[in-house]
């Protein structure tokens, strides 16, 4: 078992207004723990509207703090301008963007790929970091403060095959996020991105056999695991914290190693 780091005793967000996409389930999940854990006010949002109900009452009951929901395709702007004129009305502004949804799914080769499957992945994983960066990122500008974490991956930095429109959507996190950070700097507003490797969540579950994960651990994964959601909800919460006040336009990698060969 994975020694996860710890919130205990650590309020790095104490107050703070943190919005969280893809907060249902998963990495979304586990980050919008960590960050309820120290203190923050949480606004969760996703599609999966009962998913995402459980969630916030869950972390309601455990830590007692403010978690709001908003059910919302970020793919679609005129959902995600309403999403961000909620928390404008709730909080007055946002502080810190946790821009994590996505979606993967495989695809033999990038010959067998769909047009209705390159459009959808390229909707949610790229043009929803787009549109929910910039909506939030306009509120930031007028406060001259705030903090962007983007969810990229390593399929972001190098090619996986099978997955063309997965590599080519976080291909583009990757760099939509380092010209985010040249751009917003002037305003005090930080934005980096994470670049995980496997991690144990649904989504990858219903992809992947066990007898694949494990095959793939011993052939890519030096550190010889997988990577618990909780792990990366840690690095999403360094990023977005003070500890990280000098980073920016950086792709953190979260791998185990894999991309060290």
């Amino acid at each position: 078992m994975p020694l996860i780091p710890s919130a205990v005793g650590m309020r790095r967000f104490e107050g703070k207004r943190v919005l969280i996409t893809g907060g249902a389930r998963g990495i979304g999940k586990a980050t919008a723990d960590r960050f309820a854990a120290e203190g923050a006010r949480l606004l969760l949002a996703d599609w999966l509207a009962d998913e995402l109900e459980r969630t916030a009452q869950e972390l309601r009951q455990k830590y007692a703090g403010q978690v709001l929901t908003y059910v919302v395709d970020v793919s679609v702007k005129q959902q995600v301008d309403a999403m961000v004129a909620y928390a404008i009305e709730q909080w007055g502004g946002v502080d810190v963007l946790i821009n994590n949804a996505g979606i993967a799914h495989y695809a033999p080769s990038f010959l067998d790929i769909s047009e209705e499957l390159w459009d959808r992945t390229i909707d949610i994983n790229l043009k929803g970091i787009f549109l929910v960066g910039q909506a939030v990122a306009r509120h930031m500008v007028k406060a001259r403060s705030g903090v962007i974490v983007n969810m990229s991956s390593t399929n972001g930095l190098v090619a996986e095959s099978g997955w063309a429109h997965y590599n080519a959507s976080k291909g583009g996190v990757t760099l939509l996020t380092k010209t985010m950070a040249l751009e917003l700097a002037p305003y005090g507003i930080r934005v980096n991105c994470l670049a995980p490797g496997y991690i144990v969540t649904p989504m990858a579950k219903a992809l992947n056999t066990e007898e694949f994960v494990q095959e793939y651990i011993a052939k890519y994964i030096p550190l010889g695991r997988v990577a618990s959601p909780e792990e990366v909800a840690a690095v999403y919460a360094f990023l977005a914290s003070d500890d990280a006040s000098f980073i920016t336009g950086e792709a953190i990698v979260v791998d185990g190693g894999q991309l060290a060969f």
